[in-house]
């Protein structure tokens, strides 16, 4: 959850035409077609995952006001971008420019059929956790590359041979004329299904697979701030490709459970302290909930229903950012439902010499979109 502006190498006041022509530059240079590094594929991911965002407007605004947290509406910086739909993106915005269909040969690189599988995994965090980040050890039933080949697929003391139909290119290309002149298409070769190579001895444990089920434990690292509905994406952490592919990644989407004393409204916390009207009049030091424990707050003698008070650094971490945000603490006053007759007594006294109620102030919610800066 690295910064987006960082991600494309732009500043954050750069303008759309800025983030286009670096997101631009960077995906030509991490393009799976033309860059075989062992990084390149993720990298172009990444970039592809910090335009998507940062290329809306409304999604800018909110990644710009909440981090990755925000930049969406409903809450995160967006689903998670694979290879195809990086690749998809890509052409979208930039497939009609400089013939860069013809530059990188289609929607998907050659051999990409042969990436694992992306696994999504959930994991439950409770409101203190998300507050101070936390590490979880996530047991995963998954693909694994057989130890009896290496993954290849073929028999040990074999290996696969290069396809005699298409030469280990992958592809069958075909010519056909018409009236317009002559025409050549490009199809997965039929005998590889595209990927250069056919198995004549599959291995006897995986049948050729090149994978085996098995299961593996993967620590996660989940920073503090998230919120429900982010994800972390671990690169290469998926199930295993078939016969020596790729693997695919880990996805841990986040959820938080619901924590009755608390509304979240970004980093900012929102709890109720209730008092009586003694408390309310003569005010003190009262006990309020944080994330992480108990607070005390002063409360002003005469201080009036609806009331919010802002107890700064008591929220939630930002995410991808310092700081904290604050508690809105809205202070409720009770009025008793029933009275004994000491405390009747009490209140005929107290209705002898108190003042006249004041004027109507401001709304409650006025108050509060007040507080949270709305």
């Amino acid at each position: 959850m690295s910064d987006l502006y960082a991600q494309l190498g732009v500043p954050r006041d750069a303008s759309e035409a800025d983030i286009k022509k670096a997101y631009r530059r960077l995906a030509m240079q991490y393009h799976p077609d033309r860059n075989s590094a062992p990084d390149a594929e993720a990298r172009f991911k990444d970039v592809t995952e910090a335009y998507e965002v940062l290329r809306d407007p409304t999604r800018r605004a909110h990644y710009d006001r909440f981090g990755t947290a925000g930049a969406r509406p409903g809450g995160y910086a967006g689903e998670h971008v694979d290879l195809a739909e990086a690749l998809e993106i890509f052409m979208r915005d930039f497939g009609g420019f400089s013939g860069l269909e013809g530059l990188f040969g289609g929607a998907r690189p050659r051999g990409d059929s042969r990436r694992g599988q992306d696994i999504r995994v959930s994991a439950r965090l409770t409101l203190a956790e998300v507050a101070s980040g936390v590490k979880r050890n996530i047991r995963l039933k998954t693909l694994e590359a057989c130890s009896a080949c290496g993954g290849s697929g073929a028999r040990r003391g074999s290996k696969p041979a290069t396809c005699g139909t298409c030469g280990g290119s992958g592809e069958v290309r075909r010519a056909a004329r018409n009236i317009f002149g002559q025409f050549v298409s490009v199809a997965p070769c039929p005998t590889c299904a595209g990927e250069g190579t056919v198995i004549a001895e599959p291995c006897e444990v995986c049948r050729g697979d090149g994978r085996v089920r098995a299961e593996r434990a993967v620590n996660v690292e989940v920073p503090a701030g998230v919120s429900a509905s982010n994800y972390l994406t671990l690169r290469g952490q998926g199930a295993a490709g078939p016969r020596g592919g790729p693997p695919g990644d880990l996805i841990v989407v986040i959820e938080v459970k619901d924590d009755d004393r608390f509304e979240r409204h970004g980093d900012d916390l929102i709890t109720d302290l209730t008092l009586s009207f003694s408390q309310a009049a003569l005010g003190g030091r009262f006990s309020v909930p944080t994330a992480t424990g108990e607070e005390a707050v002063e409360v002003a003698p005469g201080i009036q229903p609806e009331t919010v008070l802002r107890h700064r650094g008591k929220g939630l971490p930002r995410l991808g950012h310092a700081g904290r945000g604050d508690l809105l603490i809205r202070v409720h006053v009770y009025t008793p439902e029933a009275l004994t007759e000491e405390q009747r007594e009490v209140f005929r006294r107290l209705a002898q010499v108190e003042s006249r109620p004041p004027k109507r102030s401001s709304g409650f919610w006025s108050k509060l979109k007040e507080a949270l800066g709305a």
